[in-house]
This record gives structure tokens, sequence and C-alpha cells, in this order.
């Protein structure tokens, strides 16, 4: 069936992995005669994906589908992704839904469209999340200058503060042939990063035994992955998104340390420097060991960034748990945080756990957290300044200046050229500008 002289816009919140989701859905309706519009163009149908770790998810999807439908009052209206997998009924009781699909269903969007018009009630669309096996690739084109390539799904793990298992079921990758074919399908169309994600990335190679409904490892791993797609031709770059400090093993960094393409920049996530809130958290290891590893990493690549997500305010962290924290993460050379505010989500254990933290208690150890990762971001860069990297120039135009990222992460701001986008030159970084990015001098060109 084609769709030709139909449109389609998209809308997505969250993470990496979504946005590659959203563009696989985008291809997949493009491929039935779709065109992709922007919201405001009030299109025939509008997909939202949406996210589970959104602290306002009820409040974000009833404001967008405000917005879709002003532009457009008959837009069916489709909401995707873990926030729709988990309250799929909050979802049918927004005005304007029309259909609310599942972790599974998400990517048979085409069979839920109604083209006689909106319907009159929301139909929900979802399965059991213990019933969801099936891992669905995804890669992100078109959208910007580096592409999200989805390679693994899901998650094992119980830590006491996430939905994500329920949202996305258990853990299950790709194989490692088509994770190639992928990347080559990337660099065909001249996309120069990629950028790997997953649910627990580390955990590549795992899947589930239909049979058996029990874990099961096929006969590769992460690193074999790695290895393989750093011999893809036509990829600059690659960059590892968030990785499990249990998973990013020795062998791991010291690849990633050699490679052609892999780039010195990691996102661990540590969650608390406190191994009292580690182990109420039900994460799989101690601070000791969050610390080797970046002694490890940075023992081969001095350089190399290093990003951190942390949550403060979790039940039964006191001040003394809080500056815990905050001690071992000063002390620890990495360069960024990401702080989350913890926030309680339905059928999770920590939601049942004493010790609640007063929210103004939490908003102030973020503030803290911010401060610090703000510290610790200038300090990054000041350590690099009047070096040569190399820098990858984006496409956007923000008031004729442009941005870049060196291989190991640092920020590049330059007068606009539409010449420099999507090339990389080698630079050499100058300066810390007003709004804490860094000035370059352009050397030479290293690809067209």
């Amino acid at each position: 069936m084609s769709f030709a002289g139909k449109t389609v816009s998209f809308h997505t919140l969250g993470c990496k992995l979504n946005f590659s989701e959203t563009s696989t859905i985008a291809r997949l309706m493009q491929e039935k005669g779709f065109e992709k519009v922007s919201i405001d163009k009030g299109a025939d149908v509008c997909v939202i994906n949406t996210c589970s770790v959104t602290e306002n998810a009820d409040k974000e999807c009833k404001q967008i589908v405000k917005s879709v439908l002003a532009h457009n009052p008959e837009t069916f209206i489709a909401v995707v992704g873990c926030y729709a997998q988990l309250k799929p009924d909050e979802i049918s009781n927004i005005e304007g839904v029309d259909v609310v699909l599942g972790a599974s269903e998400k990517f048979k969007l085409l069979n839920y469209i109604n083209f006689s018009g909106k319907n009159r009630d929301t139909e929900i669309h979802n399965c059991e999340i213990s019933d969801v096996h099936t891992f669905v690739d995804s890669y992100s084109v078109g959208d910007r200058t580096r592409s999200f390539l989805k390679v693994q799904d899901g998650c094992d793990y119980s830590c006491t503060f996430c939905t994500i298992p329920l949202a996305r079921g258990k853990s299950r990758s790709d194989t490692i042939e088509n994770a190639i074919a992928n990347a080559k399908k990337i660099a065909a169309s001249g996309v120069k990063e990629i950028v790997l994600t997953g649910v627990n990335l580390g955990d590549f190679g795992y899947g589930v035994d239909i049979d058996t409904d029990t874990k099961k490892r096929k006969d590769y791993n992460f690193l074999d992955l790695i290895k393989a797609l750093d011999a893809v031709e036509n990829i600059e770059r690659i960059r590892i998104s968030s990785i499990e400090p249990n998973l990013l093993k020795d062998d791991v960094i010291e690849f990633v340390a050699q490679s052609k393409r892999f780039v010195p920049h990691f996102h661990i996530p540590l969650q608390s420097g406190n191994d009292d809130i580690l182990s109420k958290m039900k994460r799989r290891y101690k601070r000791e060991l969050y610390a080797n590893r970046i002694a490890k990493i940075k023992e081969l690549m001095p350089n190399c960034c290093i990003g951190v997500d942390v949550i403060v305010g979790f039940p039964g962290e006191t001040n003394e748990h809080f500056l815990d924290t905050y001690n071992f993460i000063n002390d620890l050379d990495v360069s960024y945080l990401h702080v989350f505010t913890y926030s309680e989500r339905d059928n999770t254990e920590a939601v049942l756990m004493e010790g609640k933290v007063e929210y103004s208690e939490r908003k102030r150890r973020n503030k803290m957290l911010r401060i610090l990762s703000a510290k610790k971001l200038r300090a990054f860069y000041e350590k690099h300044l009047s070096k040569e990297f190399t820098v990858l120039f984006e496409h956007e135009n923000k008031n004729g200046v442009m941005n870049g990222f060196t291989e190991n992460y640092i920020k590049i701001v330059y007068p606009y050229d539409v010449n420099l986008v999507n090339k990389s030159f080698t630079i050499t970084t100058k300066a810390i500008t007003e709004d804490g990015f860094v000035s370059a001098d352009l050397t030479s060109v290293l690809s067209e």
C-alpha cells in the first residue's frame, strides 16, 4: 500500500536510542510514500516517541499533543516508546491521542494508522514486556552529522531506581554481521561519525532463549563487535555511548586506546560515590572498581574525555553520603557530569524505601554537582589549550557560529561556513569563550 502524498512529523524525547528508533520508523514510513515534515507543517500523522526517564513524561506528552493539534486538529497522533509501554492508560486519557504503541508494536505503526479520520477512542496496542524477545535494529541518518547506531536493547539488571527493564524488556542484541551492514549503509550516506547505542551496551552478545526464557550468551561479545566495526571503511570516528563500569573491561579500554576509529571518549555511569548507596541501588560494582576504570583509561589515553552519570537524593542518602560522592568525584580525573535528581517511579523498589530526601535538598545537591561539573569541564578544556586535534563540523548555524567536536569531545566554536559542514580539519585550540566552549585555528583539511 502506498501513502504517496501523505505527510508525517516526529517528536523524540529522551536518549540516543530513541533517536535511532525514530529515524528507523521514519525510513519505514518514507519507503511507503510518506513525506517527512516538521511539526509546524500540520502533518497528516505525528509520531511522538516518549521516554520513561523524563521526570514529567505525562506533562511533556500533553504539551506536545496540544502543539501538534494547534497546527492541524485532524493530525493522527501516535504515541510510542518507553512511556507508552509503561503507562498506556495514562496516555490514552490525553485528548487528541489516537493510538498508543508499546515496545514491539511501535515498529508496526503503519498497521495502526486510520486514514478515515481521527479515532473516536484511543487504541492501545502493547504486549506484556516479558513477551518482548525480538531485537529490532535501528540507526539514524540525515538528521545530524553523526549517526546513532543501535546494537543492543533491553536490560537484565535490577537497579532499584530504574524502569527501563519494564519499558524495554530483557537484554538482547544485534548480530555483528548486521551491525556491520548497517555501519556500511551509514558510511555510504556520507555520515562520518557513528555513536554506538543501547540500553546496556557492554551486555552485547547476550540474548534470550525463547524456549526456556533464560539468558543465553552468543559466541561473540562487545569486544568482538568493536573490533569488527573498527575495520569498516569510510567511517572516520566511532564513539561508545554510556557503558556500565563493570562491563568496561580492560581489553575494551586497551583496544580503544590503539584503535583506528574509536575515539578517546567514554561515558560511564557512577550514580553514587558511596558504597552503601550503590548497594541500595543494586549497582553491580563498588566505587573502587569505578576509580580503577578511570585510572586505566587515563593511563592509556591521557587526553580522554570521561563523562559521568550521578543521581542525587536517592532514598536514604544522608548529607554525609552525598559529601562522600561529591569528594569522590572531585578527586576523579573526569571531564563532566550528567546530574539527575532522584524522582519516584512506580513499580520500582526504591519508591518503597525509607529515608525520603526532601525535594529542596535534592535540588541543592543537584546544584552543587552541576557547579562541580562546570569546574571539571573548564579544567579539562584548559588542559587542552594550544594543542592540535581533529574536529568534525556540524551543520547548525547558531547566530553565525557553527560547532564541531574534537575526537576527545571538546566543543569547538567557529564562524559559520557552509563549506566546512561534515568535514574534518586539523585545528589548534586557542581559548575558552564566554559561553564556555573553545575557539580554534584551522590548519588543514583532513576529509572532504
